[in-house]
Protein backbone atom coordinates (compact mmCIF):
# COMPACT_ATOMS: atom_id res chain seq x y z
CA UNK A 1 0.00 0.00 0.00
CA UNK A 2 1.63 3.50 -0.39
CA UNK A 3 1.20 6.21 1.89
CA UNK A 4 0.15 9.72 0.84
CA UNK A 5 1.89 12.54 2.31
CA UNK A 6 1.51 16.17 2.21
CA UNK A 7 4.46 18.41 3.16
CA UNK A 8 3.56 21.57 3.66
CA UNK A 9 6.50 24.01 3.56
CA UNK A 10 7.30 27.88 2.20
CA UNK A 11 10.95 26.62 1.71
CA UNK A 12 11.64 24.26 -1.59
CA UNK A 13 14.73 23.18 -0.58
CA UNK A 14 12.67 21.24 2.39
CA UNK A 15 10.06 20.41 -0.19
CA UNK A 16 12.36 19.30 -1.72
CA UNK A 17 14.74 17.37 0.38
CA UNK A 18 12.25 15.26 2.31
CA UNK A 19 10.00 14.21 -0.73
CA UNK A 20 13.51 12.73 -2.47
CA UNK A 21 15.03 12.14 0.79
CA UNK A 22 12.03 9.79 1.41
CA UNK A 23 12.45 8.35 -2.08
CA UNK A 24 16.18 7.61 -1.45
CA UNK A 25 15.58 5.69 1.54
CA UNK A 26 13.12 2.86 -0.33
CA UNK A 27 9.99 4.68 1.27
CA UNK A 28 6.70 3.48 -0.42
CA UNK A 29 5.27 7.51 -0.23
CA UNK A 30 3.35 9.25 -2.77
CA UNK A 31 4.01 13.11 -2.07
CA UNK A 32 1.94 15.89 -2.42
CA UNK A 33 3.48 19.11 -1.72
CA UNK A 34 1.55 22.86 -0.74
CA UNK A 35 4.41 25.85 -0.59
CA UNK A 36 1.78 27.75 2.43
CA UNK A 37 -1.00 27.22 4.70
CA UNK A 38 -4.10 28.58 2.14
CA UNK A 39 -2.69 25.94 -1.02
CA UNK A 40 -2.81 22.85 1.76
CA UNK A 41 -6.42 23.75 2.68
CA UNK A 42 -7.26 24.12 -0.93
CA UNK A 43 -5.67 20.61 -1.40
CA UNK A 44 -7.96 19.17 0.98
CA UNK A 45 -10.76 20.78 -0.12
CA UNK A 46 -10.41 19.50 -3.20
CA UNK A 47 -10.59 15.71 -1.74
CA UNK A 48 -6.46 15.49 -1.94
CA UNK A 49 -6.44 14.04 1.22
CA UNK A 50 -2.97 12.51 2.53
CA UNK A 51 -2.47 10.15 5.22
CA UNK A 52 0.05 11.92 7.35
CA UNK A 53 0.70 15.99 7.07
CA UNK A 54 4.36 17.46 7.39
CA UNK A 55 3.41 20.94 8.60
CA UNK A 56 5.76 24.17 8.86
CA UNK A 57 5.52 26.29 11.33
CA UNK A 58 6.65 29.20 10.20
CA UNK A 59 5.31 30.29 6.72
CA UNK A 60 4.07 33.30 4.79
CA UNK A 61 0.39 33.42 3.88
CA UNK A 62 -0.91 31.66 6.98
CA UNK A 63 1.23 30.02 9.90
CA UNK A 64 1.41 26.52 10.66
CA UNK A 65 -0.77 26.93 13.56
CA UNK A 66 -3.48 28.42 12.04
CA UNK A 67 -3.49 26.25 8.86
CA UNK A 68 -3.77 23.20 12.07
CA UNK A 69 -6.30 24.82 13.46
CA UNK A 70 -8.63 25.32 10.38
CA UNK A 71 -7.56 21.17 9.29
CA UNK A 72 -9.05 20.11 13.14
CA UNK A 73 -12.38 22.23 12.13
CA UNK A 74 -12.92 19.37 9.44
CA UNK A 75 -10.47 16.31 10.29
CA UNK A 76 -9.41 14.69 13.73
CA UNK A 77 -6.16 13.63 14.54
CA UNK A 78 -6.94 9.91 13.75
CA UNK A 79 -8.14 10.68 10.34
CA UNK A 80 -5.69 13.35 9.58
CA UNK A 81 -2.15 12.83 11.42
CA UNK A 82 0.17 15.91 11.45
CA UNK A 83 3.76 16.22 12.36
CA UNK A 84 4.90 19.88 12.97
CA UNK A 85 8.33 21.25 11.01
CA UNK A 86 10.04 23.68 12.27
CA UNK A 87 13.26 25.84 12.48
CA UNK A 88 11.87 27.19 16.01
CA UNK A 89 13.93 26.03 19.04
CA UNK A 90 11.82 27.42 22.18
CA UNK A 91 10.40 25.26 24.14
CA UNK A 92 6.66 26.84 23.57
CA UNK A 93 6.79 25.65 20.23
CA UNK A 94 7.87 21.88 21.31
CA UNK A 95 5.39 21.78 23.77
CA UNK A 96 2.69 23.12 21.45
CA UNK A 97 3.78 20.82 18.57
CA UNK A 98 4.19 17.89 20.32
CA UNK A 99 0.87 18.21 22.24
CA UNK A 100 -1.38 19.20 19.22
CA UNK A 101 0.30 17.27 16.25
CA UNK A 102 1.50 13.72 16.52
CA UNK A 103 4.78 14.83 16.64
CA UNK A 104 7.36 17.46 16.36
CA UNK A 105 10.92 17.71 14.16
CA UNK A 106 13.43 20.68 14.41
CA UNK A 107 14.84 21.91 11.52
CA UNK A 108 17.52 20.67 10.40
CA UNK A 109 16.81 17.54 10.60
CA UNK A 110 17.67 14.10 10.05
CA UNK A 111 16.06 12.37 7.14
CA UNK A 112 16.20 8.62 8.73
CA UNK A 113 15.12 10.00 12.32
CA UNK A 114 11.69 11.72 9.97
CA UNK A 115 11.16 8.44 7.95
CA UNK A 116 10.97 6.57 11.43
CA UNK A 117 8.46 9.30 13.00
CA UNK A 118 6.01 8.70 9.73
CA UNK A 119 6.48 5.19 9.72
CA UNK A 120 5.61 5.23 13.52
CA UNK A 121 2.56 7.02 13.48
CA UNK A 122 1.49 5.29 9.63
CA UNK A 123 1.32 1.78 11.33
CA UNK A 124 -0.56 3.04 14.51
CA UNK A 125 -3.49 4.07 12.11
Amino acid sequence: MVNKIMIVDDDPGVIYTIKNGLESLGSNYEIITAENGKECLELLDNNQIPDLIILDILMPVMSGWETFQKIREKLSSEELPIIFLTARKDQIAKNAGGFLGEDFIEKPFQLPDLKQKIEKILNKN
